[in-house]
């Protein structure tokens, strides 16, 4: 046990994170360049980078999937997933995030903290991850390493703590100074970053040091009896004791170490890799993981190979050549190659057939896999993202994962009988590795409609589909995914009698219908019925049959949203009353509401930054106008202006090449998902229209 303890003591299981083109892959290339995993440095600008391997991410420069890969440095075993920055691939780093135990979180060092810096920090808040921030891109024109200590600081609402501080910025941008040992570390430009020589800080910079230096001892003497009294009476304070302390800060949330350095230049890496040892957590320095069993009784499990075994799926990936990789984390116990495992969220057993372990698209087999690792297991067949293996003698469910909705949709049409075979297995193939993706079938013409997170995010499904699966398809524009609410509180009445053969089957069921902003994923029921006046076995029937009916409205069939659903009263008779019979008039019950309780249609709000030099912005505001954005700010950073806008997601298509033209390609953008918000009259009207054909009587005053 103390062996195994030892060994897990080394271990660090790490995800990258980052806006899009902060330098996160480009980080990823020279970790695995120092630590001596590859021996070529890949680039993303001509596409050979190694974690950047599908043919879509190559073309695009960007990172779409989650990859994992292993590597050491120092004795230490690092487990690493660079995640994706582009906002529409943001289940991508939710899934990882939920499995890892620390983070190192990229800044550019000229666009500091960006929208969706912002959003994966709150992912990472949310799982309570231990983050080390590294300020990238120093060599970069404008780079400002305290201005994005300053944005961490009022942006991300934390405190930051500078372990090392730039020599120049730019073009002469040399090195860093070492706080820790103040030292200073020049690299050597035409040696890749392995040459580096070590010596005194710099006059001109000695006094800003010893300031940093200072406010770095004052944060961690917190943490530190002895650090504390030393530095209290002026004692020599090692570099040992001041890591020590950093440690135990950085794994209560408390602080963030800030490094810096050029990815791109090959300047400030190893450190990097250094703060990854001293500062982010082991598997044994994580609170045992929470679950329950089988009764729904909390339970836990330490991260230790004589505990029972119990592991999480994050991720699904089809293989050509293996056929499905179920991605895992082990959290405590081994499992074994050629082993049934028991999946506890459906309580199905599954047959183990090979272990791996990876290194983005290659792979290694292993005999077990034991507490703290990540690999992939090959040949189940039940299991999903978000479900829990475990031993089936000792059962676990683990904590699952919350997926956002997708708020666009296409139509995909196959070419020929061949094509429409294959395209329903290419559809489910796709739909097993990622939770944001949806597959429905218009009832009316019977089409098949895919959705998604945003353009680029179905852009990329196609893509994969023509090139992976050869399916040749039409594919339709894409449309909004709207939702349906109502404007007022009204109470609706299902009333169903009927004789069907010999028996009757009798039900009635009262409920009221109004709005509520705090139901932010839907519909809230609230079961009020008064326990006299409908026996408990029917009351799980009445709810089934409003949580079937919400998935679609009385104005244009479209999701219920923001509604909350309340069951006041109802009638039975004792041998007429049937579930089925509740299940229909509480379906009925909730129609007869909606159409009383005014229904509106609600549309997807875009959160927009757009970065647009002077002389382009009068054009770019009076483009967002048009497009009937919300203008919530404009701010000035450098030369660049940033304009803060809430657009809805229906007048953004085509976004990106206007403003391409109206700022000839000097403008840039980023957009996320903010809300649904209640549409214009008109447009409503329109949208109505082209889902029935006309005008329902009740909305046409």
């Amino acid at each position: 046990m103390s062996v195994f303890k030892e060994l897990l003591k080394n271990v660090r299981n790490i995800g990258i994170m980052a806006h899009i083109d902060a330098g996160k892959t480009t980080t990823t290339e020279r970790i695995l360049f120092y630590t001596g995993r590859v021996h070529k440095m890949g680039e993303v600008h001509d596409g050979s980078t190694t974690m950047d391997w599908m043919e879509q991410e190559k073309e695009r420069g960007i990172t779409i999937t989650s990859a994992a890969t292993t590597c050491y440095w120092n004795n230490h075993r690092i487990n690493i997933i660079d995640t994706p920055g582009h906002v529409d691939f943001t289940a991508e780093v939710e899934r990882s995030l939920r499995v890892l135990d620390g983070a190192i979180a990229i800044f550019c060092g000229v666009g500091g903290v960006e929208p969706q810096s912002e959003t994966v920090w709150r992912q990472a808040d949310k799982y309570f991850i231990p983050r080390i921030a590294f300020v990238n891109k120093m060599d970069r024109a404008g780079a400002d390493f305290f201005n994005v200590l300053t944005m961490v600081k009022e942006r991300l609402k934390v405190k930051p703590v500078p372990v090392n501080l730039p020599i120049g910025s730019g073009e002469v941008f040399t090195g860093i100074i070492d706080l820790i040992n103040f030292k200073s570390v020049i690299y050597d430009s035409n040696a890749l970053g392995q040459k580096y020589y070590i010596g005194d800080v710099p006059d001109d910079l000695k006094d800003i040091a010893e300031e940093y230096r200072k406010n770095l001892l004052e944060e961690v003497a917190n943490f530190d009896d002895v650090l504390f009294a030393k530095y209290l009476s002026g004692d020599v304070i090692e570099p040992e004791e001041i890591i020590k302390a950093i440690r135990v800060g950085t794994l209560q949330n408390e602080i963030v170490p800030v490094l810096c350095g050029s990815a791109f230049k090959n300047k400030g890496v190893q450190p990097l890799l250094d703060a990854v040892l001293n500062f982010l957590p082991s598997p044994i320095d994580i609170l045992s993981v929470q679950g329950v069993n089988l009764k729904g009784t909390a339970i836990q499990r330490k991260a230790s190979p004589e505990e029972p075994a119990s592991a999480l799926i994050f991720k699904i990936m089809t293989d050509p050549h293996v056929g499905r990789l179920s991605f895992i984390r082990v959290y405590s116990g081994v499992i074994k190659k050629g082993s049934l495992i028991f999946n506890s969220s459906i309580e199905k057993k599954e047959r183990v057939g090979r272990l791996l372990l990876l290194h983005a698209n290659k792979r290694e087999d292993r005999e077990e896999l034991a507490a703290g690792e990540i690999g992939a297991l090959v040949g189940l067949k039940h299991s999903f993202t978000g479900h829990t293996l475990c031993d089936s003698k000792n059962p676990i469910i683990l904590e699952s994962m919350d997926f956002p909705e997708p708020v666009i949709s296409i139509t995909v049409e196959p070419k020929s009988k061949a094509d429409s075979d294959n395209l329903a297995i290419s559809l489910e193939k796709l739909a097993y590795e990622d939770p944001t993706f949806r597959i429905s079938q218009d009832e009316e013409t019977g089409q098949i409609i895919i959705s998604g997170m945003g353009e680029l995010h179905l852009e990329i499904l196609v893509d994969r589909l023509q090139r992976e699966f050869r399916i040749r398809a039409h594919v339709g524009k894409p449309q909004v995914s709207y939702r349906e609410t109502v404007e007022s509180e009204a109470t609706g009445e299902g009333r169903f009698d009927r004789q069907t053969g010999s028996k009757t089957q009798y039900a009635v069921v009262r409920l009221t219908v109004a709005p509520d902003g705090t139901a932010e994923h839907g519909v809230v029921i609230q079961n009020d019925i008064p326990k006299m006046s409908i026996p408990k076995e029917f009351l799980p029937a009445i709810e089934r049959g409003v949580q079937n009916s919400v998935k679609s409205g009385v104005v244009a069939g479209y999701p219920l949203h923001k509604i909350r659903v309340r069951l006041i009263d109802g009638e039975y008779r004792e041998s007429d009353s049937t579930v089925m019979a509740f299940e229909v008039a509480a379906s009925m019950a909730l129609e007869d509401a909606l159409y009383k309780a005014d229904p509106a249609i609600l549309e997807p709000i875009m959160a927009l930054e757009v970065s647009v030099p002077d002389a382009y912005l009068g054009d770019v505001i009076s483009d967002l106008n048009a497009r009937r954005s919300n203008i919530i700010s404009m701010d000035k950073r450098n030369d660049i202006n940033i304009v803060d806008a809430m657009i809805p997601l229906r007048e953004s298509f085509g976004y990106a090449t206007d403003l391409r033209s109206l700022s000839q390609g000097r403008a840039v953008f980023t957009m996320r998902f903010s809300s649904y918000e209640y549409c214009d009259k008109k447009i409503q009207r329109e949208i109505i229209e082209k889902a029935r054909g006309f005008i329902p009587k009740f909305l046409q005053n």
